[in-house]
């Protein structure tokens, strides 16, 4: 379970997706580009079954940046967005500002 001196600790990032394709190796994820204001970085993101691409496009989603970049099915993974899930409905839901911001703004 996170905390919130957990939260504090984490580099979290308002991005907006500005591209959104499938992943080569995976049928399950999709790469996607966030610009984070001063820089862009790739994400590799489970949500197919969950979102189409369009309903990602443009969207706005808090970034965890201050990750090691990790090789998913031979993708590197800049970061990691937040999302919430409900198992018992099947039911993912991405973790956004509640109005529009400046990409790279902190969340705190």
């Amino acid at each position: 379970m996170i905390t919130i001196s957990d939260f504090k600790n984490m580099g979290l990032k308002v991005g907006k997706i500005i591209e959104v394709s499938d992943h080569p190796n995976a049928e399950k994820l999709y790469v996607l580009k966030v610009d984070l204001g001063t820089e862009k970085r790739t994400l590799v993101a489970g949500l197919k079954k969950y979102y189409s691409k369009k309903e990602l496009m443009n969207r706005q989603v808090v970034v965890v940046t201050n990750l090691a970049p990790a090789n998913l099915r031979g993708v590197i993974s800049e970061g990691m967005l937040l999302a919430s899930q409900d198992k018992n409905k099947d039911i993912v839901s991405i973790i956004s500002p509640d109005k529009e911001v400046a990409p790279g703004s902190e969340v705190l």
